[in-house]
């Protein structure tokens, strides 16, 4: 860890080790703003493992968590409509049941976590130690205080016992389990030995186009791989959409609703004071404090002398490995990001001041302040059009979501759809002939919805569903059973397959043909590039690397990992061609590296034999725990987020 970032501290490390240590219970921070009307109260009951509420709060906190951090990775790139087709809500669903499950199966088998326990695990968590030791009852208190939403010491403790209850079923059930030192040895060679190969590809690609296919080839091809060509049961899908961009039309927000929808999230438009630094650093650890402290002194005069170059004197003197040879410049940052006697030190000063002398944990300090910035709030004027926008859409997400479910009553059979289709002016749709996994026309791939039409009997309506657009009745009105079909349906498909085919023999042909040369070559490269093909040299590669044109091959790795170094294989056939290789270089694996390697394999080894036991067994024991999901409050909640 770097100077800099041991130095900003608590914040934000701390924040995520708490979440790391108490798994996914921990309470997250999402803002307001993130937040959307559900049309369910947070206290409302969604789902429940053996009589354990999973509330509809719980549920949100946990989706807009997951929400926020795609749209840090992915940016505007996380749409809802991209969510909606990710299916993130029942994945977060699930993700809840099976927690509790968890929980409800530790229970179950009698395992339980008492006060002790759960007071040594706080005093050993590293978030709560400095120096190696716990930082006592009132800083344990104020670190949990710093939390957004601060936590109460009940709604920590309580989080950390269910996650212990986990950890203690998981090790129960799995801790006999173990990896013998030949399985890990044998699994360390085969991740770490590499080989560097010179390779002759001969592609079935380019043997495309001497390949010619008859009509008379076809049919015995065709009949000998009929079921490959099968056609799927298709169905014609008729729907009337509540559309969310249609009823966001018709949507105005009164100016106070505006007002005070910014007075309540304020704080997201506030940008804190914000200090730029540099410094120099004379480290104090394993040296004789009172020559430091000369040593600081004399810079310091240097420092504050006319005309006197700070950069130049922190790349000299600053012993912060991370910014020295940038002149000391820890940029901007705010306020709780470095030790208290840096920060009050640099927030006291204007830009251009020098420090004196300035002494914490990592040393003594001089301090330049180079900028300041003030506390910024965005008016309300700059931000209002975004604030309006936002109020729409979720004002028109629950307003589509009311209009479609009052029609659920009266929209029970085609007639009734089309009826409601009219008196409401809603879109409807008629597609084609569409497959199961295939994009339904006009709202996209919408595995939920395909899954009822395709369950559903003749004259049947869906009830209201969710799309990304809106939300949507829908009926059969055209079936298509599967079926083998004809030649001349999938002719050009068969075409192609035998020409697959028969390129990738004469490859086979033509690689087996070279192969004896090539084994008997004093020079490999010039006796490919006499038989008019092109070596390929990698880099030195381990086993399931890319090997050029021919992809990741397991019959590659097999060959090159068997042959000496020198040697040269047979043809290999793969699914893009026939290769014949030689190996250039062999780098197995020591000793020693085995030695230095093999305690971390056997726990990643471990780990992952006792995850999937322990997934296996939670799949069985959900199979005896009562689980209920009311799906009336779910269809509320899924889509109002």
């Amino acid at each position: 860890m770097t100077m800099l970032d041991r130095m900003r501290r608590h914040k934000g490390w701390l924040k995520w080790s708490l979440a790391l240590v108490v798994l996914t219970f921990v309470v997250f921070y999402i803002p307001d703003f993130l937040t959307t009307p559900t049309g369910a109260a947070p206290s409302e009951v969604l789902a429940d493992v053996e009589g354990e509420p999973i509330t509809v709060g719980t549920f949100t906190r946990r989706y807009n968590a997951q929400v926020q951090a795609y749209r840090n990775a992915y940016g505007g790139q996380m749409n809802d409509q991209l969510l909606k087709q990710l299916g993130i809500d029942r994945q977060i669903l699930q993700q809840l049941i099976d927690e509790e499950s968890m929980v409800a199966e530790s229970r179950k088998q009698g395992i339980t976590v008492n006060d002790v326990e759960i007071r040594e695990r706080i005093l050993a968590l590293p978030g709560f130690q400095e120096n190696g030791k716990f930082v006592g009852e009132q800083r344990y208190r104020q670190i949990l205080q710093i939390q957004n939403p601060p936590l109460s010491t009940t709604e920590f403790e309580s989080s950390l016992r269910r996650a212990l209850l986990i950890e203690k079923l998981r090790t129960a059930l799995t801790g006999w389990m173990s990896v013998s030192d030949a399985d890990v040895v044998a699994e360390f060679k085969k991740r770490n030995e590499k080989v560097k190969l010179e390779v002759v590809p001969v592609t079935a690609e380019a043997f495309k186009s001497q390949v010619t296919v008859t009509d008379a080839e076809l049919v015995p091809y065709f009949e000998k791989a009929k079921d490959k060509y099968r056609i799927g049961e298709k169905r014609k899908i008729k729907y009337a959409q509540v559309n969310v961009d249609q009823v966001r039309g018709t949507i105005t927000v009164p100016e106070t609703e505006i007002a005070a929808f910014y007075q309540q999230n304020l704080t997201q438009y506030q940008t804190p004071a914000q200090v730029r630094a540099s410094h120099i650093l004379f480290k104090l650890e394993g040296k004789d404090e009172k020559v430091v402290q000369a040593l600081a002194d004399d810079v310091l005069k240097k420092v504050k002398a006319p005309n006197a170059d700070f950069a130049a004197l922190a790349r000299q003197y600053s012993e912060d490995d991370t910014n020295n040879m940038n002149g000391g410049d820890l940029d901007y940052f705010g306020r709780g990001r470095m030790v208290a006697e840096f920060e009050q030190a640099a927030f006291a000063m204007k830009a251009g001041e020098i420090s004196n002398l300035v002494k914490t944990a990592f040393g003594i300090h001089i301090i330049k302040v180079v900028d300041n910035k003030p506390d910024q709030t965005r008016p309300l004027a700059d931000v209002r059009a975004e604030l309006e926008d936002q109020l729409k859409w979720q004002k028109a997400q629950a307003e589509a979501e009311r209009i479609a479910k009052s029609l659920e009553a009266t929209t029970k059979t085609p007639a009734d759809l089309d009826k409601v289709a009219k008196e409401r002016s809603l879109t409807v749709v008629e597609t084609g002939m569409t497959a199961s996994d295939e994009p339904i026309q006009g709202v996209g791939a919408q595995p939920e919805l395909s899954a009822r039409v395709f369950g559903m009997k003749e004259g049947e309506v869906t009830p209201a569903m969710r799309v990304a657009t809106g939300w949507v009745f829908a009926t059969v009105t055209g079936r298509q059973d599967s079926y083998v079909p004809k030649l001349d349906e999938v002719k050009a498909r068969v075409a192609d397959d035998v020409r697959q085919e028969k390129a990738a023999e004469l490859a086979k042909q033509r690689a087996t043909a070279i192969a004896t040369d090539l084994k008997n070559a004093k020079d490999f490269t010039a006796a490919a590039k006499r038989a008019g093909l092109e070596v390929k040299t990698t880099e030195l590669v381990a086993r399931g690397a890319a090997i050029p044109d021919l992809g990741i091959s397991e019959a590659v790795d097999a060959a090159a990992f068997a042959l000496p170094q020198g040697g040269v294989s047979d043809a290999i056939s793969t699914p893009t061609g026939t290769a014949v290789i030689r190996v250039v270089e062999k780098v197995g694996v020591t000793d020693a590296e085995v030695e230095s390697g093999k305690d971390v394999l056997r726990d990643e080894l471990v780990n992952t034999r006792r995850d999937k036991f322990f997934g296996a067994y939670m799949q069985k024991a959900k199979g005896g725990l009562k689980i209920n999901i009311r799906q009336d409050t779910l269809a509320r909640v899924v889509g109002g987020v």
